[in-house]
């Protein structure tokens, strides 16, 4: 079962502001190992942090692109932008029967 924040997804001590937590769900969280990866964050737009999250972790990259991406408790479209602090998931897609 993933963990929360690991040693490895910190990023460095930045000034106050500029981080972003990011929750993963189910086969995202298994391919991280984690539940939260924890990163240094500029602002920027969600399909900035689509970018971001590829380029550090490339694995994820099939899954991130069929994800739903949520910041502040709503769905939010690659143009939305998001605020260092923002409450963001990402929830990838669900097989059901």
């Amino acid at each position: 079962m993933p963990s929360d924040l690991t040693p490895f997804d910190r990023a460095p001590s930045t000034a106050a502001g500029e981080r972003l937590v990011v929750t993963l769900f189910a086969g995202m969280a298994e391919i991280v190992g984690a539940r939260h990866v924890e990163i240094e964050w500029q602002g920027g737009t969600v399909a900035d942090l689509r970018r971001d999250m590829v380029a550090n972790r490339p694995a994820i990259g099939p899954l991130l692109a069929r994800s739903a991406v949520a910041v502040a408790g709503r769905y939010a479209a690659d143009d939305r932008p998001i605020a260092a602090g923002a409450e963001v998931a990402i929830i990838p897609p669900v097989s059901g029967g």
